[in-house]
């Protein structure tokens, strides 16, 4: 009889134990959410360089002289001439940049940055394509664009 109250109890506790569900494997955690860092990375929009010349202004009326411009057949060379003008006494420097063909750019001051006189020049070398000439004057303490041409050999556009 101890053996069948001895069974009959490992009976009720293996009763108890399906019931409570302990036979099953043991189940795995619950997966908990890993917390994702969205790494949000800026767009940078591109940078557009336009070829948009800034404006030529003309000098006030009292302020006018006369620049020639021309390019050399043989060698090419861009040449600016300065012919004085009813402004030459407020004209303080003038400066020619080149951006040639090639896209090299120069850029020099008519004497070396000093008030320029009537007859100088500034010669600069271009080359046989199309180069980009800008002529800038500084009259009365202003700078003003007062060129800004594409020359080949032979004239200019």
């Amino acid at each position: 009889m101890k053996h069948a109250c001895i069974l009959m109890a490992a009976g009720i506790l293996v009763f108890a134990m399906i019931c409570s569900g302990c036979s099953s494997a043991p189940q795995p955690p619950p997966a908990t959410p890993v917390p994702t860092t969205e790494t949000v990375t800026p767009t940078q929009l591109p940078v557009v360089t336009t070829a948009t010349p800034e404006p030529i202004r003309t000098l006030p009326s009292e302020q006018q002289v006369d620049l020639q411009l021309s390019k050399d057949r043989t060698y090419s060379d861009i040449i600016l001439h300065y012919n004085g003008g009813k402004g030459l006494i407020f004209v303080q420097k003038i400066m020619m940049r080149v951006t040639r063909s090639d896209g090299t750019s120069e850029e020099q001051y008519m004497r070396e940055g000093k008030k320029p006189q009537q007859g100088d020049e500034i010669v600069i070398r271009g080359t046989r394509g199309s180069d980009r000439c800008e002529v800038y004057v500084t009259s009365a303490g202003t700078t003003y664009k007062v060129k800004d041409e594409s020359l080949i050999v032979g004239g200019a556009y």
